[in-house]
């Protein structure tokens, strides 16, 4: 009898192992299942597809503060390709000052104001002139906030009887502005200046 009793205990200790091992491997295996599942939620969100010229491109998502400096320098590229290239159409000269203005604060709009009241591109569009700019360079001080930059153009102004060549520094801040279709990158350049309009040749057709 005692050895009956025996067995019993020691078949129900053996299922208490079985019972606990069970458990451990089932809680074990929901984990690793967990954690394969954060894992590959974590490489979806990082992946990320832009269309352009109707092909669809991915690009790899990543932490904005490992981006600010080349975020900010497009910033800076965007408005000033928008300010300074003109075409000898009103339509298309509102089109473009009214993207820049988007990205820049009442610096941008009084030098916008300024060469209106000086009839610019009033002579632009009388004198079929176009104008087209290449950011040489930027300088970025990302030390301090808000970030200064330095901004080195190369400027052409194509007349129907001479092109000129011109070198245009600019200079101003950075400040963080919520992002937007008008906005993309989050910016919004303040006291923006010109420091530097000089010309450099004149070619004749």
């Amino acid at each position: 009898m005692f050895t009956h009793l025996k067995n019993i205990e020691t078949a129900f200790q053996q299922n208490k192992k079985i019972v606990a091992l069970v458990i451990l491997s089932s809680a074990a295996v929901m984990i690793a299942a967990i954690w394969f599942a954060y894992h590959a939620y974590q490489q979806a969100n990082a992946r990320v597809y832009v269309m352009a010229n109707g092909k669809v491109i991915e690009a790899l998502a990543a932490d904005r503060r490992e981006n600010i400096p080349v975020e900010a320098r497009d910033h800076i590229r965007m408005f000033h390709q928008y300010f300074f290239t003109l075409d000898p159409d009103e339509k298309v000269i509102d089109e473009h000052i009214g993207k820049a203005l988007y990205l820049a604060d009442e610096s941008a709009r009084n030098q916008y104001n300024g060469l209106k009241e000086k009839n610019f591109y009033n002579n632009v569009i009388s004198g079929n002139i176009s104008q087209q700019i290449q950011v040489d360079s930027i300088r970025l001080d990302m030390d301090q906030y808000p970030y200064h930059f330095t901004c080195y153009v190369l400027e052409k102004l194509i007349r129907s009887t001479s092109t000129i060549h011109k070198v245009l520094v600019t200079e101003g801040y950075l400040r963080n502005v919520g992002r937007s279709d008008n906005n993309p990158h989050g910016f919004l350049i303040e006291k923006w200046e010109t420091v530097a309009n000089r010309d450099t040749n004149i070619n004749q057709p």
